[in-house]
């Protein structure tokens, strides 16, 4: 197995994984000379490419003369950090990539935790090199603190660097050589990272760290043959080292290996390839495929816990059932439950409703993630405001606490210090680049829950913010979730130009004339920080002094058009979001004014029912 490397690309977002992949794949000959290749050909999933983010781990291969290297691109977004973790079992060595002037951040430093965890070789790739603002130099200093922070060996820290501008598909060794093509990567993974160990008369083990759907083999279980060879029709079990069930046999369909962005089908793979198994639809990630004769089950990685839940439930708005083509509690049950074989990360519950499940996710994020991809296969239902998972440790209530770090404009960094103190953060560390600050903060999870929109407003559109769970602490009191209140409508109809006119005045509007609302429909933001009820729908009365078209005098303010996230980040308690494949509209729980009013009055005096 001297010819096969295994590796993972890991990073922080934004630092260069993909784009690194795509180079790789280039200069790995991959691709035809007058071949037309799109940016980020690995981010293949729609909603990656929209979005700009990677969301699933994916492999591929390359060639290096006679080196087959096989390659992991990971998620950079900490609520994916799950997808990460798992693939890590796969590789015997990982590519860290770090940003030339932004340097380690929170995923940075998650991720390479776990890399060390499992004693994986790290060859450290410092991107964007051609930055302007590059600082290669005081980075590398940053990325040797950080292994020592997290406790490295004298191996660990003695890992190359490589100097890489992914962009213009060079590196170097020496930030001051200008670099000719990736050919210095290539050779330091090669002679750096180990090749896999090599046992082929052991009996057949894999453990399945990931999977794949084909529309005419079914279920495709891909992960590193550990030891032993398996050929196509040859008899396996699956078993799973957390289970008690028995093992399951099952015959060997097909075998497939990576080549490039494409699946080659094998006769036989033996130890240390990655490949892709087909023939059994009960495999799940986790379990371990085996010789049937030496059933022996792989122990897999621990995926973290999640920290944010909400709840998911049919919709029973006035305009259920309209847009949605699967509506009903059985389709929303089982597109959960199926969502949580595939994502470790997720996690799915049954309530005492039998039309609402709580799904447990990583962030706001990762759980924006699943729902945009529902609603996009046709599913409709409503969610509740995101809320942090508690624990009680010794009798004492804990939180989630984020690892936040803000990159600002110096004239910016008294706003977001000031917000961040108000949501009970605690500065860590602060640093100048240039014109630039960066802040590091703890604090807890739920003060992060509806602050990017104020965070963009602090920094006029120039900041950074990202954040990474770091731990579970003492609960720090209540935070206020928004300083601003609802506009709600007040009966059912169609918005039109009059009513909308008239309600304006009270705050910004979210609808447009024409759009379907319904009584208890949030309509619009008061920046007052009370709910207020307007009347959108209300027609000017027609009278022999005025005709209709008058209306066409009103002008209307541009309402804010809310994205899914801005839509999760506005909710409060006593609301939910209707999600459907055509539409997003926030709503209270309760429609009826007269009832919704009672029961604030309650709460404000409380009084118990």
């Amino acid at each position: 197995m001297g010819n096969i490397r295994n590796v993972a690309i890991i990073a922080h977002v934004d630092h260069g994984k993909t784009s690194l992949v795509n180079e790789l794949l280039k200069q790995g000959g991959v691709f035809r000379d007058n071949q037309v290749v799109e940016d980020r050909v690995m981010d293949s999933n729609a909603l990656e490419r929209e979005r700009g983010i990677t969301i699933l781990s994916k492999n591929t291969a390359v060639k290096f003369g006679d080196t087959k290297i096989n390659i992991i691109d990971t998620p950079g977004h900490a609520d994916f950090g799950g997808e990460v973790e798992r693939v890590l079992k796969m590789v015997d060595g990982v590519i860290l990539v770090v940003d030339s002037f932004e340097g380690p951040m929170p995923q940075t430093r998650f991720v390479l935790g776990k890399a060390l965890e499992l004693n994986h070789k790290v060859i450290v790739v410092v991107n964007k090199i051609d930055k302007a603002e590059a600082r290669p130099a005081e980075v590398v200093d940053e990325v040797l603190e950080l292994f020592l922070d997290l406790d490295a060996n004298e191996e660990q820290l003695e890992s190359p660097f490589v100097f890489c501008s992914c962009r213009q598909g060079i590196a170097s060794l020496d930030y001051k050589v200008q670099g000719v093509d990736m050919k210095p990567l290539f050779e330091t993974i090669v002679s750096y990272i180990p090749a896999p160990k090599s046992d082929t008369s052991a009996p057949f083990q894999m453990l399945v760290s990931s999977s794949e759907h084909n529309d005419y083999l079914g279920k495709l279980s891909i992960g590193k043959v550990e030891r032993g060879e398996i050929s196509v029709n040859d008899t396996v079990a699956v078993t799973n080292f957390y289970g008690d069930c028995e093992a399951k046999p099952f015959k060997v369909v097909n075998i497939f290996a990576y080549e490039g962005l494409k699946k080659v089908a094998l006769d036989k793979a033996s130890a240390g390839d990655i490949v892709c198994i087909a023939g059994s639809q009960d495999v799940t990630i986790g379990d371990t495929i085996c010789d049937k004769s030496t059933v022996e089950a792989i122990p897999f990685v621990k995926i973290s816990e999640p920290s944010v839940q909400m709840t998911f439930s049919v919709n029973n708005s006035p305009f259920a059932g309209k847009e949605g083509k699967y509506c009903t509690s059985r389709h929303l049950r089982d597109r959960l439950y199926k969502e949580s074989i595939r994502d470790l990360s997720l996690k799915v519950q049954d309530t005492d409703s039998a039309d609402a499940f709580t799904v447990l996710g990583r962030g706001e994020m990762h759980i924006s993630i699943l729902i945009e991809n529902m609603r996009r296969d046709g599913y409709e239902f409503q969610v509740s405001m995101p809320k942090v998972l508690y624990k009680e440790i010794d009798g004492v209530k804990h939180e989630p606490i984020d690892r936040f770090v803000a990159d600002v404009p110096e004239d910016s960094v008294g706003a977001v210090m000031s917000e961040i103190g108000n949501r009970k953060g605690e500065l860590v560390s602060m640093s100048s680049h240039g014109s630039r600050t960066r802040l590091e903060f703890l604090i807890p999870s739920r003060g992060l829950f509806g602050y990017k929109s104020t965070f963009l407003t602090d920094t006029k559109g120039e900041g950074i913010m990202s954040s990474v769970f770091d731990k579970y602490d003492v609960f720090k009191g209540n935070i206020e979730r928004r300083n601003y209140g609802a506009l709600i409508a007040y009966e059912n109809g169609e918005a039109c130009q009059y009513g909308l006119y008239n309600s304006q005045d009270r705050g910004r509007m979210l609808i447009t004339s024409g759009t379907q609302v319904y009584g208890g429909m949030v309509v619009g933001i008061n920046p007052k920080g009370v709910d207020i009820v307007v009347n959108v729908c209300k027609k000017k009365q027609l009278t022999n002094m005025r005709s209709s078209a008058s209306d066409e005098a009103l002008r209307l303010d541009a309402p804010k058009i809310m994205t899914l996230e801005e839509c999760l980040e506005f909710l409060d308690e006593d609301e939910l979001l209707e999600v459907t494949p055509k539409s997003l509209r926030i709503r209270k729980i309760v429609l009826d004014h007269v009832q919704r009013g009672r029961m604030d009055f309650r709460k404000k005096n409380n009084i118990e029912d």
